[in-house]
């Protein structure tokens, strides 16, 4: 018999037994601030658990090998003597995440101090230097304008260029600075592809005829400042307060009691927040009923894991990448397809560490893809893009998305033209191979689902104004709705904008 239990572990690692479907238990719940922190609580099992083996250490790149002797969070000072078996631990990770919200700035400031020099570049846009009490500041100011928390693993923190953080494509995409921010444009929102219109229990969003996306979590191991879901994830900022953490058993069996009745449902993506930090007990818990789904033919799992915390993967004391792993075997002798979508936007974020991680889930047989967001200042050109495709398929890792940044609260200083997106689509054709070549694509606001950039109805470049339909959508009154993608203020040629009322 079964049994629920609510457990606290430190470093959120729990023993692991495997989950065979069905299971039952009572509703629980868990709040924002215990998942918040690495002694999170969780749904915990009770069973008699198969013990834990890990599995058989991966085989190196025999080109990387040398590449291996590269200790690259030693130039962080507090971590200079920190050996390699102890930074590549989970555990250790999750105890030297550096985090900043509006209840806790100091250990991000002592950070920080310790981490840049007296005087550093500003950003490029402003040109000059900066003292590094400016530049701290900058930082403590864009903490309250932005809707997302600080949160950094150490993974990330060591990839970073601290003489000049403010111009580093990892750091931009992670901590957020008030002097580079600027006003949102009219027509963005937080809910920006009004997910919540189509949530018909909670935790799930059914939009597409056949595909549901499971918010199975509300955390993740790095928070991105462009987060589309900003209003939902993490805790709550100066500018937003966020609802409590949701996970329950309640709420996890009103999903799979909606996804099981819905016959046309046959693809789900398992997301959140961030698959990492789903316990590994009910990552296969979840896996093994949307195995025993009859309607599901397919499912993966989205993490930012294998770019923020690569190490985790490496980690033979830690159970996440083991069940993941079992998981994917199980679905392949079901007859279906389970994968892991990731999300890399730099090849900075590659390191000798992700390729060994990549390697030993290929070598498992787990499919990846990766999703990538596009970015200004960040990757909005085509040698970067074109690295980062290339680094990614030697990982045998698939280009699956480019995505347009979508049009949410704080982030419009990232944001950039479609027609950019548009340029980089066409620039990549020809210089790689067509399999490995990403779909450029827009999330349209308003909750019209993904649609290739290319397939816009209107773009003009003097408004900003581009202009979509979804013919997959028919229901709620959808069928020939246009949506609308609006381009940044300052990227619109010089004219009238009938939007703001004014000549640019």
């Amino acid at each position: 018999m079964l049994r629920q239990a609510i457990t606290r572990s430190k470093g959120g690692l729990d023993a692991l037994g495997t989950s065979t479907y069905p299971v039952r238990g009572v509703a629980t719940s868990t709040s924002r601030h215990a998942l918040e922190t690495h002694n999170y609580h969780s749904v915990i099992l009770d069973r008699s658990p198969i013990p834990y083996v890990a599995s058989t250490p991966p085989l190196l790149w025999p080109e990387r090998r040398q590449d291996t002797e590269s200790d690259f969070w030693r130039k962080i000072p507090q971590w200079r003597d920190t050996p390699r078996d102890e930074f590549l631990s989970w555990t250790w990770g999750i105890n030297h995440v550096i985090e900043a919200n509006i209840k806790k700035k100091d250990k991000l400031k002592e950070f920080l101090y310790a981490m840049v020099p007296n005087e550093l570049p500003r950003t490029h846009g402003l040109g000059g230097s900066q003292t590094r009490d400016e530049f701290v500041g900058d930082v403590v100011s864009g903490i309250r304008k932005a809707t997302m928390s600080v949160r950094v693993m150490p993974y990330l923190l060591s990839r970073i260029n601290w003489s000049d953080p403010v111009n580093d494509p990892i750091f931009k995409q992670f901590f957020p600075l008030g002097s580079v921010m600027v006003d949102d444009h009219p027509m963005v929102k937080m809910d920006s592809l009004n997910e919540k219109s189509d949530s018909p229990v909670d935790g799930l969003v059914h939009r597409y005829p056949d595909k549901a996306l499971f918010l199975a979590t509300s955390v993740c191991p790095t928070y991105c400042v462009f987060c589309t879901r900003a209003h939902d994830v993490g805790p709550d900022t100066e500018m937003i307060s966020k609802g409590p953490a949701r996970m329950s058993r309640e709420r996890i069996d009103n999903v799979f009691k909606y996804i099981e009745s819905q016959e046309g449902i046959h693809d789900i993506v398992v997301s959140g927040g961030d698959a990492f930090y789903i316990q590994p007990n009910l990552l296969e818990e979840i896996g093994d009923r949307l195995i025993a789904a009859k309607n599901i033919e397919r499912f993966r799992f989205a993490t930012k894991g294998l770019a923020v915390a690569p190490h985790r993967f490496l980690d033979r004391k830690d159970p996440w990448t083991d069940t993941l792993i079992r998981v994917s075997d199980k679905a392949r002798r079901a007859g279906k397809h389970m994968a892991l979508h990731t999300h890399f936007n730099h090849p900075n974020e590659i390191s000798w560490i992700t390729e060994q991680a990549s390697l030993r889930l290929v070598q498992s047989g787990v499919s990846i893809r990766n999703q990538s967001v596009l970015l200004r200042g960040i990757n909005d050109n085509i040698d970067t893009m074109l690295t980062l495709i290339k680094k990614l398929a030697k990982m045998v890792i698939q280009p699956y998305y480019i995505y347009q940044c979508d049009m949410v609260k704080k982030v419009e200083h990232r944001r950039t033209s479609l027609q950019t997106l548009l340029d980089i689509e066409s620039q990549i054709q020809g210089a790689v191979a067509g399999f490995f070549i990403p779909k450029c694509i827009v999330d349209l606001p308003g909750g019209g689902g993904k649609r290739p950039a290319s397939l816009y109805e209107s773009y003009d470049r003097r408004t900003g104004i581009s202009t979509f339909k979804q013919p997959a959508l028919k229901e709620k009154g959808r069928e020939d709705m246009v949506y609308r993608y609006y381009d940044p203020v300052d990227t619109l040629l010089h004219t009238q904008n009938p939007v703001l009322g004014r000549v640019r």
